[in-house]
């Protein structure tokens, strides 16, 4: 029992907030010879003050609440403080503990109350609880190292005393985002990564020289709340299989340990704070990828650490029988409209805004955020709408994928209150099966890169509710998709069965691997007709991290249990396709370059359309079901003149004539209507047919001989 006389690291913010309080606090009772009064019973956690730490904690259902002190690393407590009767209002339970060592305490709470499985009531006063607004978990904090049966999952204390500096958000506008999907972990594990601290937070900062030149200004997180990697880990072939992901969380307000370089007690989550500030600074913003549809606990068969002990039958969809609704997938459901449900959910939100500074976070099955406590859908879910107003989260992005496990899916419907954007799978879906060739698709792909009229009809033109997609964690990667007619998930222990059968790829003629140099030409090839359409299409792109140099997963689809080369970045491929690197490179700068492409500005002055489709011949978009290849131009005036820029797609097998729009003079173009004729300024920058792929080359004919499964991208210039 030490005392806490070492303000170095002490929560300054919070000091100077309650000091003149605090200076008036004396201990009231003793308990275990410990020195306590009643705590901060609105400031669930555990915070540090002047001289001790507030542990409060509220339960619906329990009768009597326990602290438990642990030295670091230990098994069982050094101390049990129970809560007294008046340490507790209505359900919130709160201890303030004088003089205590926090460098060297972990802390868990053990819960009374009635045990009725039928009725979901599952408390035990002898099973140690993880404090679930804990900003820290111990007892994992290596890779790969599983607990012995006797560990379980405790918290730590942890200061707040981040010094942000003068840091500010970019806030840059969603039309105007390139999201670049990660993984921490597998972005920088492979040696070719060259970082000094692969797999962590530090070795994304290494990396931030290359997230520059690619040119993106977004990077989406996949899940960095605190998860167990171990959970349902398994050999399979002589190989360890993991739960990579992160999608089993285990505490929705600490971030994971094994992604700092070292145990930073006290002060977890430093390292990820200082990446988000320093990525701001290079004008980046960061995204999480955030799982708020189900938890790490499983269903009754699963762990028992967290909102089971607590108040089981409040924080999880329940059948009748007390058994686990899985609309997720994943053995649980969180009960998100319960009142109690969407507070946490909110100051989960709220504690990643404020204390991480994140600009936004994309929802996991969102379509589960949506449904009743029974699981019927509702049309004005309650959740959905108060995370819509929440003042704290006002300027935050909001990114629903809008589907779940169940078969809810609402993309182009999900309840946004002009505040969500949805990952558009129907973008997905439709633009791999035109860009692959299949029939009947034209019409449907001029729609999707035109921003999704049909979807958000009121969209065009305003924020972006559509966040375009062909590829991220879930399914193949970019080369994959035209590497591979099936999945090839053998290697996840399943027989194949997991992960999705219609993923619309194709092989180019070759299953996997080849040495047919056609063939990888033509997957090159396919694979930057993608990256164009990507990048020219209204709404916000997004793509998977490697899918810019040609990663591969062997056809895995589903590799979230791949801690190994399956998953990891191999940056030498970089090297081996670096034509692939060069287009994306290009194409992203391209769009930066051209507002016109991410929305509308001023009428240009020869009073183009904003946004226009056209076929073989201009202005001709009455696609049939033969067709394709589609064109699309965008047009306005930005700064005094025109920008016009032209990308057309021919997802044929054979070359195609088109003609492109003939456009009028005029005196911005610096061309005369009169003398006009053979003066057309269309000038070619990227044609994937061709050899080099990027190359300025001005038109000398409104005809034009696209190469077979190709994408062109032209400006206008006047």
């Amino acid at each position: 029992m030490g005392h806490a006389g070492n303000r170095k690291g002490e929560d300054k913010e919070v000091y100077h907030q309650h000091r003149a309080m605090v200076q008036k606090w004396a201990p009231i009772d003793k308990i275990e010879g410990y020195d306590v009064r009643p705590g901060l019973f609105d400031r669930v956690g555990a915070n540090i003050l002047r001289d001790g730490v507030s542990f409060t904690v509220y339960s619906v259902n329990a009768t009597s609440c326990t602290l438990c002190l642990f030295n670091h690393r230990s098994k069982k407590p050094f101390v049990r403080l129970k809560y007294p009767d008046n340490y507790r209002i209505g359900k919130v339970f709160s201890m303030f503990v004088f003089n205590l060592d926090i460098e060297d305490i972990e802390y868990a709470y053990c819960f009374d109350g009635p045990y009725d499985e039928y009725k979901g009531l599952l408390f035990n006063k002898d099973r140690f609880i993880l404090d679930p607004y804990a900003r820290a978990v111990a007892a994992q904090s290596v890779w790969g190292k599983k607990m012995d049966d006797a560990q379980f999952f405790k918290a730590r204390v942890v200061y707040n005393d981040f010094d942000w500096g003068d840091e500010k958000s970019p806030h840059i506008k969603m039309q105007d985002l390139v999201i670049y999907e990660l993984h921490v972990r597998n972005f920088t594990i492979h040696q070719s990564s060259g970082v000094k601290n692969p797999g962590t937070f530090d070795g994304i900062m290494e990396k931030i020289p290359y997230l520059k030149e690619l040119g993106v200004n977004c990077i989406e997180l996949m899940p960095v709340f605190e998860f167990n990697e171990m959970h349902n880990a398994r050999e399979i072939d002589g190989r360890q299989l993991y739960e990579c992901w992160g999608y089993n969380t285990t505490c929705f307000f600490a971030p994971n340990t094994v992604y700092s370089t070292k145990d930073k007690y006290n002060h977890e989550g430093n390292e990820l704070k200082e990446l988000i500030r320093t990525l701001h600074e290079n004008g980046i913003e960061v995204i999480l990828d955030v799982v708020l549809n189900h938890t790490g606990e499983g269903n009754e068969n699963g762990p028992f650490f967290s909102f089971k002990g607590l108040d089981n039958n409040i924080y999880y969809m329940l059948t009748p029988d007390g058994k686990y609704y899985n609309f997720s997938g994943c053995g649980n459901t969180l009960n998100c409209n319960h009142p109690i449900v969407q507070h946490l959910v909110r100051e989960c939100l709220r504690h990643w805004t404020i204390h991480y500074r994140v600009d936004g976070f994309r929802f996991d099955l969102a379509a589960i955020l949506g449904r009743n406590e029974d699981g019927s859908p509702m049309s004005k879910p309650p959740l959905i709408q108060s995370l819509a107003f929440d003042p704290a989260l006002g300027d935050t992005k909001l990114i629903a994928e809008a589907w779940d496990a169940a078969g809810l899916y609402q993309v182009g419907k999900f309840p946004s209150w002009n505040r969500f954007s949805e990952w558009n799978g129907m973008y997905r879906d439709d633009m791999r099966r035109f860009l692959k060739g299949d029939d009947g698709m034209a019409h449907l792909a001029a729609t999707r890169l035109t921003g999704s009229a049909d979807l958000y009809p009121d969209d065009i033109g305003s924020r972006n509710a559509s966040v375009n997609f062909l590829t991220c964690h879930d399914g193949f990667t970019l080369y994959d998709l035209y590497s591979y007619n099936r999945k090839h998930n053998e290697a996840n222990g399943w027989n194949n069965t997991d992960g999705a059968d219609d993923n619309n790829s194709w092989n180019c003629g070759a299953e996997g691997w080849t040495d047919d140099k056609e063939i990888e030409k033509l997957r090159h090839r396919m694979v930057m007709n993608a990256c164009v359409a990507l990048m020219m299409s209204r709404g916000t792109p997004m793509f998977f991290s490697g899918d810019e140099f040609g990663n591969t997963q062997y056809g895995n689809n589903n590799a979230y249990c791949q801690d190994n080369e399956v998953s990891w970045l191999d940056w030498n491929d970089k090297d081996r396709n670096r034509d692939i690197f060069e287009l994306f490179k290009f194409m992203i700068a391209f769009r930066n370059r051209h507002t016109v492409i991410r929305r509308n500005v001023k009428k240009c002055s020869t009073d183009l359309p904003f946004v226009s489709t056209h076929g073989y011949e201009p202005w001709m978009d009455e696609y049939n079901w033969e067709s394709k290849q589609v064109g699309v131009m965008y047009a306005g005036r930005e700064n005094g003149k025109d920008d016009i820029v032209y990308a057309c797609f021919n997802s044929y097998w054979e070359p195609i004539e088109i003609t492109l729009p003939d456009i009028p003079g005029g005196d911005s173009c610096g061309v005369s209507k009169q003398v006009k004729g053979d003066l057309d300024k269309w000038v070619r920058v990227v044609d994937t047919y061709a050899d080099p792929v990027i190359k300025r080359q001005k038109l000398k004919s409104l005809k034009y001989t696209m190469g077979p499964r190709s994408a062109i991208v032209l400006e206008f210039k006047g």
